[in-house]
């Protein structure tokens, strides 16, 4: 809503600027006390309660973390529920109501905000490149978690986008215990059960694009249990919380400081094959039955009926519980005078076990076919045949009986066995992790450029509307005329997600609407391709054709011209045809293709929303339900989501 009288303008204008004054008073006791003065933290300590919260609530919780260390009585002061339920608020992950729910699986706000600092990044849309119908991963609140959902390619049900329910799959979940800590969990379905698999959070960088799964080598303290590395995951108190985001490495043991260096091989160094390899033997062995109750909700739905809202609620906070003592103690273990007695961490697997697995013939269990596992094999000794014989041919290899060699003397499959041996020798054992990382990324047309044998998700920027970009974000729809024509608004039509951003071709502003879900049986499309382009500074003197001869018009707001996809040179490099872009009534769009009159009409989605009205169905394996690397045209998630949950 927008304010035009004179009065309020003046009284928003005055509380601005009172506030501004107050954080000038903050900055000055500071400033103050930093010169062992005692008069500048009077200053603050002075004001109330209420106005001390609104001026430490325009502070980063990186800032109030520094003010607390500043002075005694502040550190007092800034301990306050009130604070950090401030701080919680202004993060922006989750409304009030539902922080106030949070707060019950946690020791404190402060507690919480930890928490939601450290997920932030992860949250909004992941992508993949495979499937080509679309591989769309959404990140969103669950309770006292994070929750990775995957849209399955779907047609539009016959009761629309907003009221119909979207079928979606678990990924995985990051769940904060009492004290902020963080567990991590993958989902799996095997042998017609799902499963969970737990692990580690390695690390979340705050502008981080990449999420990967990897495995981490671990050692022992002296024999005994095992020393986590430096991870969010393990900040576990308050206390390190705020050392934590104010000082680099303070704050960490010395055993801690010796096991952050990284191991003498990456993980991502390995082999394809030995990083799969590696993958599946740790989820064999970490994998998890998921209780009856674990299988419930995972994130809470909408707030219509207060009463099953509560009701839900406490199912998913001893949901929660049950989780977490699963991740500390393992299966069948009650209490920690139990876990004492386990001979290892339950997320974790021994290197003689690994060792003994290795051995094993056929341990490749997380393909979702052999008869695909065997063909893609061959076709990459094919392609390795002649990269090996073309490295001969340019004089950066000899062949010896027909295998190439490097210049160490050692061949590519020795060199990547040797790899393989150095990074399981330098741990006792091994366990799976989640590590989002800031990696540079080449984007074309607002689709990042993937590797395709990294068990990896790439962060897809979702724009937000501002002004000149008021198209921006997540919009969803159909091949089709607008809702209201009987002839044409039937259900059984594909469901297209697109991602619309702008950019700036020579010298003009341009709309590009990215396919990042198709909901065909056999992809038309290549994944991340631009459905159209539209040239937001051209108007468009098309007419809009169901407007002709038709009983009811459409109300066309304005109308743009553009090029929509169409056939080209084969199906990865799709061709265009002119088209127009018409902004029409209740907020929707329409892109017609000028010769065939064909339509895409989208309105903007709300994924959220949609999830929380949706229907789960199965999960993939567990290493291909997080990445599915092979290539394929067809929907691969139908034969395991067939049926709702």
């Amino acid at each position: 809503m927008f304010v035009t009288d004179e009065k309020q303008q003046f009284n928003s204008r005055f509380l601005k600027i009172t506030l501004d004054i107050h954080i000038a008073v903050l900055v000055m006791s500071v400033c103050a006390e930093q010169m062992s003065s005692s008069c500048g933290s009077s200053l603050l300590l002075a004001l109330p309660e209420d106005i001390f919260t609104i001026v430490v609530g325009s502070l980063t919780p990186m800032d109030v973390c520094t003010l607390s260390l500043c002075s005694k009585n502040l550190n007092a002061l800034i301990t306050s529920d009130k604070v950090w339920l401030a701080q919680c608020e202004s993060l922006g992950i989750v409304s009030s109501q539902d922080l106030v729910e949070w707060r019950t699986g946690v020791s404190s706000y402060k507690t919480l905000c930890k928490f939601l600092w450290n997920v932030k990044p992860l949250m909004g849309i992941w992508v993949h490149q495979n499937p080509e119908l679309g591989n769309v991963v959404y990140v969103m609140p669950g309770f006292v978690s994070v929750v990775g959902c995957r849209i399955i390619p779907q047609e539009l049900g016959p009761l629309g986008m907003e009221d119909g329910p979207i079928l979606w799959a678990p990924v995985f979940e990051i769940i904060g215990d009492i004290d902020g800590s963080i567990a991590f969990f993958l989902h799996g379905r095997e042998r017609d059960c799902d499963k969970l698999y737990p692990g580690c959070v390695k690390s979340i960088d705050k502008s981080c694009n990449v999420l990967f799964l990897e495995v981490e080598p671990k050692q022992r303290i002296n024999g005994g249990s095992l020393a986590h590395n430096k991870n969010l995951a393990h900040c576990n108190s308050d206390r390190n919380f705020s050392r934590r985001i104010c000082k680099s490495d303070r704050g960490h043991s010395k055993s801690q400081r010796v096991l952050e260096k990284s191991p003498v091989v990456p993980f991502f160094n390995l082999g394809f094959g030995d990083r799969r390899k590696l993958l599946e033997l740790v989820a064999d062995h970490v994998r998890l039955r998921a209780p009856n109750l674990a299988n419930g909700l995972l994130f809470p739905p909408l707030r219509d009926d207060g009463e099953r809202f509560q009701k839900d609620v406490l199912l998913m906070s001893k949901r929660r519980s049950l989780l977490m003592k699963i991740y500390k103690f393992g299966e069948g273990c009650n209490n920690l005078q139990e876990a004492h007695r386990l001979p290892l961490n339950p997320t974790q697997m021994e290197l003689h076990k690994i060792k003994k697995s290795l051995g094993r013939p056929n341990i490749c269990r997380g393909s979702v076919s052999s008869d695909e596992s065997q063909v893609s094999s061959h076709k990459k000794r094919v392609a390795t045949y002649f990269k090996d014989r073309l490295k001969f041919i340019l004089g950066k290899s000899s062949p010896v009986n027909g295998r190439a060699v490097s210049r160490n003397g050692l061949s590519s499959s020795e060199s990547k066995h040797s790899q393989f041996q150095e990074f399981l020798s330098s741990a006792d054992t091994i366990g799976m992790t989640l590590c989002a990382k800031s990696v540079k990324l080449f984007t074309y047309r607002a689709w990042p450029n993937m590797h395709d044998n990294q068990f990896a998700l790439y962060k897809l920027p979702t724009p937000l509307p501002a002004t000149g970009q008021e198209y921006a974000g997540l919009w969803g729809g159909t091949f089709g005329w607008p809702p209201g024509r009987p002839t044409d608004d039937k259900p059984g039509k594909a469901l297209f997600f697109l991602s619309l951003s702008y950019e700036e071709s020579e010298g003009q502003r341009i709309l590009i609407a990215t396919k990042i879900l198709e909901g065909t049986h056999y992809v038309l499309h290549p994944n991340g391709s631009a459905m159209f382009v539209a040239k937001v500074d051209e108007i468009s003197s098309d007419p809009f054709p169901y407007n002709d001869g038709a009983s009811t018009s459409v109300d066309v707001k304005h109308a743009y011209i553009g090029d929509g996809i169409a056939n080209g040179y084969g199906f990865r490099y799709p061709g265009s045809k002119p088209g127009s872009l018409f902004v029409i009534q209740n907020g929707l769009l329409a892109f017609v293709w000028k010769e065939s009159k064909a339509v895409l009409t989208l309105q903007r989605l709300n994924l959220q929303e949609l999830l929380k009205k949706g229907e789960r169905v199965y999960a993939l394996p567990p290493i291909v339900n997080f990445a599915y690397l092979t290539k394929s045209f067809s929907n691969v998630f139908t034969g395991f989501s067939n049926t709702t949950r």
